[in-house]
């Protein structure tokens, strides 16, 4: 009997994908067929850890005296929704002809784990090995299968990715489970949500109690153009908040003459901006574009999936590896298509030297480099919008790495009058560099007169300006993500020891996480936008009233992320992080037992819930208004206003579609109203000069935007409800 080798792949798409590179095209159930593999797929998880019924009748309804509830172990089941497909690949696994099995789910923690319990439910022993690559195009596939690791080399990978899925479990569902029964309300704790949710209520608070305060600037304007400034010797700082050192400046600055004492001119060099890694890149297309981190992520997945088109895209690294310079010419030329032609053409003449420079750095890159283009070129045109700008952000950063760094002269000139010092500041771009090759650069340019040590001039006019001091602002999606990943920088702490611990962890959550924990905090009515601005609602405020004070710490998760990296590195036992996080979650219940606040609901509206008859609530979803049943037994829930993508005929901006039934509204915030009805009698009217072909482009393009990247996986994942860590 010839032997073979099965393959388990995360997804169905990634299958295909594996699946053809290795020759396998017979059909099988839930697997594809060839003379030496055998690839089958998970839908993402196809093995969960059990309920808390499994391990007792006396968990099967939420009772505060029933908690903690810590079973010597945890066990797994299989997802019910997805068990065709657990039993089909169990059944591949089982198989007398496969002698080994290659892991080829996601190359991180999350996909070990996939892999893995997968392994471990099905109770498969056979021998292992890894599949370990960056991007799923046909070159690195074959390049992948033929450098295959041990399985043995993941196993404290694999350990990790266990220690957080039953972290999380103890603590989670111990917290979740306390908060909820002590106080009848839907409230839920997690190790990463609740320390970021705190972050944002910080820096509410900030903003709250932030007191402006008037400032002035004296400008010297004597017979050479460009002003001097009065400063602070001291200090440095430009700003007086003092009336009276504001006039006695003034004055004695009147009619006297300057002298100036130095004139120096400096030299500066700007690299251009490191490689995206998934943060980076959420961060700046938030900014830019208003996507949210998960649409980011989704738009990324399918460009990485279906596409094949750019790297791994749960990277936290922004520079390549030695190994791949060899790689860069090819990538170039898969993007040498419009619109990047011209700049791949000078990329090309630049050469490798400024690109070893810049992009390669083995000590930055760990379990994956940073995301740049494959080496398989895309069609622009198979892009949707969103996909498009997501990829034309990785390209551009990608070629700027290619060229020199810019150079400008700085020039600052020093000047005395009256013994009171000023100055003068500015810059000249010398070589454009990188900045060549941007869309818009901002040519930056000296007028500062010459002049030269010694030389003297008169004041001929002192001036006033006025300023006011800012308050910090809101978290938005992108900033928020950047203080998750550096939480130090946004607590305004002066800890050296918990600047050290975030430091050592990478913040909190990783990069694979922390778009589902923003989304889990607007699904849990914790959070809600108020334009770009993020904010956290009276329920989110009252939460963090009732968790312990340390659940709220991002340097207590930060700390337990760095552990969770050293079981990685086989420094720390799994089974010694997991019985403090077994003792914490006891904790947590003895404090939240112990507490004596309570929880109001303060959006209590005065409609009855059709299922129960208790009062609805209304609260703020990301997409708009809900109304949802008080009672979390109960469930109800309806939408009340959403935002569409329909826009008003008059400011163009997204219309909110209000009410229910045949009284539907769309109106807008510049005061625009009309019903549902005439809306669409209005679009019907305009649809009469559009042809069929541009529906079908435009329909096209929408399931592109809305939709993941395999129909299988978007299928099941819309019949799930599935339970997400917290």
């Amino acid at each position: 009997m010839t032997k073979k080798k099965a393959v388990l792949a995360e997804k169905p798409s990634v299958a295909r994908d594996l699946a053809r590179v290795l020759g396998c095209t017979q059909k099988g159930p839930g697997c594809l067929e060839g003379k030496e593999y055998v690839v089958t797929w998970g839908l993402g998880h196809l093995v969960t850890h059990a309920d808390p019924e499994h391990y007792g009748e006396q968990y099967a309804t939420w009772q505060l005296d029933q908690l903690p509830m810590l079973p010597k172990q945890l066990d797994l089941v299989v997802i019910k929704q997805t068990s065709k497909q657990f039993q089909a690949v169990k059944k591949v696994l089982h198989r007398s002809d496969v002698s080994e099995v290659i892991i080829a789910t996601d190359a991180g923690r999350e996909g070990e784990l996939v892999a893995r319990w997968i392994l471990a439910k099905a109770r498969v022993n056979k021998p292992t090995k890894r599949l370990w690559i960056s991007s799923v195009t046909d070159k690195a596939i074959r390049a992948g299968f033929d450098k295959l690791r041990d399985g043995k080399q993941y196993e404290n990978l694999y350990r990790a990715a266990e220690a957080r899925a039953e972290a999380d479990w103890y603590v989670g569902i111990n917290g979740t489970r306390a908060l909820t029964t002590k106080h009848n309300a839907q409230l839920s704790c997690g190790r990463v949500q609740t320390p970021t949710l705190a972050m944002v209520a910080a820096r509410e608070e900030e903003i709250r109690a932030f007191v402006p305060k008037s400032f002035a600037r004296v400008r010297v304007h004597a017979s050479c153009g460009t002003p001097f400034t009065y400063y602070d010797q001291s200090s440095g700082d430009e700003r007086m908040f003092d009336k009276a050192q504001v006039q006695a400046v003034k004055k004695k600055l009147q009619s006297e003459t300057l002298t100036v004492q130095r004139v120096q001119a400096k030299k500066k060099q700007s690299a251009p901006p490191p490689l995206y890694d998934l943060t980076t890149l959420q961060c700046d297309a938030n900014e830019r574009f208003g996507f949210s981190a998960k649409e980011t992520l989704q738009t990324l997945q399918r460009l990485y999936e279906q596409h094949k088109a750019v790297t791994y895209p749960r990277t936290d690294s922004r520079y390549l590896t030695n190994d791949m310079l060899d790689t860069l010419p090819e990538r170039l030329q898969a993007i040498d298509v419009q619109p990047f032609r011209k700049t791949v053409s000078q990329a090309k003449k630049s050469g490798l030297v400024e690109a070893k420079k810049q992009m390669i750095n083995d000590a930055k890159v760990s379990d994956h480099h940073a995301l740049i283009p494959t080496e398989q070129s895309v069609s622009i045109r198979a892009l949707s919008e969103k996909e498009y700008k997501i990829y034309d952000m990785i390209v551009r950063r990608f070629l700027l790495n290619f060229f020199p760094p810019s150079v400008s002269e700085q020039t600052s000139v020093e000047a005395v009058a009256a013994g009171l010092p000023l100055r003068m500041k500015g810059e000249r771009l010398v070589a454009p560099g990188w900045r060549a090759h941007i869309e818009s650069t901002a040519q930056a340019s000296s007028d500062l007169p010459k002049l030269t040590e010694g030389e003297t001039k008169v004041i001929a006019r002192v001036e006033q300006t006025e300023g006011e001091t800012s308050p910090p602002p809101h978290f938005h999606e992108g900033t928020l993500l950047a203080a998750m990943e550096n939480p130090a920088k946004y607590l305004g702490s002066d800890d050296a020891n918990l600047k050290k611990t975030l430091v050592a962890a990478g913040g909190i959550g990783t990069v694979a996480t922390r778009a589902d924990i923003i989304e889990k905090l607007f699904a849990s009515f914790l959070l809600e936008k108020k334009g770009r601005a993020l904010s956290i609602t009276s329920k989110g405020k009252q939460l963090l009233e009732l968790v312990p004070s340390e659940l709220k710490s991002p340097a207590l998760t930060a700390e337990w992320e760095r552990r969770l990296e050293s079981i990685v590195q086989g420094k720390e036992q799994k089974e010694t992080f997991i019985a403090d996080m077994k003792n914490y979650a006891a904790q947590v219940v003895t404090q939240v037992k112990a507490d004596t606040k309570t929880f109001r609901h303060d959006n209590k509206t005065g409609e009855k819930c059709p299922e129960c008859g208790k009062f609805l609530l209304e609260v703020n979803g990301k997409k708009g208004k809900m109304r949802v049943c008080q009672d979390r037994t109960c469930g109800f829930k309806k939408n009340i206003a959403r935002v569409t993508n329909a826009r008003c005929p008059k400011c163009k901006k997204k219309l909110e579609l209000r009410g229910q039934g045949d009284g539907q509204v769309f109106a807008c915030v510049c005061g625009h109203r009309e019903k549902k009805a005439q809306f669409e009698e209005r679009r019907k009217e305009r649809g009469k000069n559009v042809s069929k072909r541009d529906v079908h482009k435009y329909m096209q393009k929408q399931n592109k935007e809305d939709s993941f990247a395999n129909s299988a996986l978007a299928e099941q994942l819309a019949k799930l409800q599935l339970k997400q860590d917290e």
